[in-house]
């Protein structure tokens, strides 16, 4: 039963990734609980996100992350799927 439940648990972890990559958490208006939902950004970083974008106006590029304390090149790899800026 315990296998069980640990396969069912993984599904609806790559089922949950899986929407997140289809939708993509808009860096441009997530709030920090949104942001907390990716992989590796807890509420710490989170609210760096926030606090870069009210001091320096919407994020122009993926890339530019970079420029928040706690966003490596590694994270950005791993968080580059499942965001977006909004645009359409």
């Amino acid at each position: 039963m315990g296998r069980l439940k640990a396969g069912f648990l993984g599904v609806l972890l790559a089922l949950f990734f899986l929407s997140m990559a289809w939708a993509g958490v808009n860096i441009n208006t997530a709030s920090v609980e949104e942001l907390t939902k990716l992989p590796g950004v807890g509420p710490k970083v989170a609210q760096r996100i926030v606090d870069y974008r009210e001091a320096h106006g919407p994020f122009q590029s993926v890339e530019e992350l970079l420029k928040v304390k706690g966003i490596g090149q590694k994270k950005l790899k791993r968080l580059r799927p499942l965001i977006t800026l909004g645009e359409d």
